[in-house]
């Protein structure tokens, strides 16, 4: 009997299904962006189906995949007979990776930034000190090794960029706690956009690889004071580099 691992669609079938969620991916995101940017408000009806798909010459299905995926990050909600809403702010994934992407792909506000680092404020350097005290060579090895590429690469490509997601990685798992790694994803989609919006809009570019040598040493040496203190000047150092990266966005 085939199981699902070794069934292959037939390659006509199978380049139609990589098209298809290519179109509602890409619907989704245009959607997505106009949400969270404000140009379609909390409880603002979103076009229908028939009437999207007509303009935007793709089938019904894309467009209702495309409107499912937002669905599933809560930033719309769709009720019988009254069509697909915009749902309350406070009903979005914020830490989605997308939706956090969706934020930066404009120039997010003030609030929103301040807000994002006061969340990694709260979280970081508390799983820094845990690291501290449970990581192990494993852990070490990985925040050893990420450091070295980002000093390769630097965070100026996608290469350093991805090496500093990891080395929080490393991190918020050597914290052992559960519910910390599962902030995993959000964490590294915070830390990758405020990275590469701050590449985008400022001349100003200060290396942060020492404050993150910092962090590693703290933790290596199992030292949990230390680790988060290091940790909380990493975080407040990227917040100011990031709102100086503002005052370069266009149109400030």
């Amino acid at each position: 009997m085939a199981t699902t691992a070794n069934i292959r669609m037939p390659d006509g079938e199978a380049a139609a299904q990589r098209k298809s969620l290519r179109i509602h991916g890409s619907i989704a995101r245009d959607l997505g962006i106009a949400i969270v940017s404000g140009r379609y408000a909390p409880g603002q009806v979103l076009e229908g189906e028939i009437d999207a798909s007509e303009r935007l010459a793709i089938s019904r299905t894309a467009y209702r995949e495309a409107l499912r995926m937002l669905a599933a990050k809560g930033l719309v909600e769709s009720r019988p007979k009254t069509g697909t809403r915009v749902s309350a702010r406070v009903k979005w994934h914020m830490l989605d990776p997308d939706v956090l992407s969706w934020f930066f792909e404009f120039e997010p506000d003030d609030a929103l930034i301040a807000a994002l680092f006061e969340l990694r404020k709260i979280v970081e350097p508390e799983a820094a000190a845990l690291a501290a005290r449970r990581r192990d060579d494993t852990h070490l090895e990985i925040m050893q090794r990420t450091l070295s590429a980002m000093e390769t690469h630097t965070l100026a490509v996608e290469a350093g960029r991805i090496a500093d997601q990891e080395f929080h990685a490393a991190l918020l798992d050597a914290s052992g706690n559960q519910f910390l790694v599962s902030l995993t994803s959000g964490v590294g989609a915070a830390v990758a956009w405020t990275t590469i919006f701050k590449q985008r809009n400022s001349p100003l570019r200060r290396d942060p690889l020492p404050d993150h040598r910092k962090v590693f040493e703290a933790v290596a040496e199992g030292d949990p004071v230390k680790a988060h203190a290091a940790m909380t000047h990493l975080v407040d150092m990227a917040f100011l580099d990031t709102t100086r990266a503002r005052a370069y966005a266009p149109g400030r």
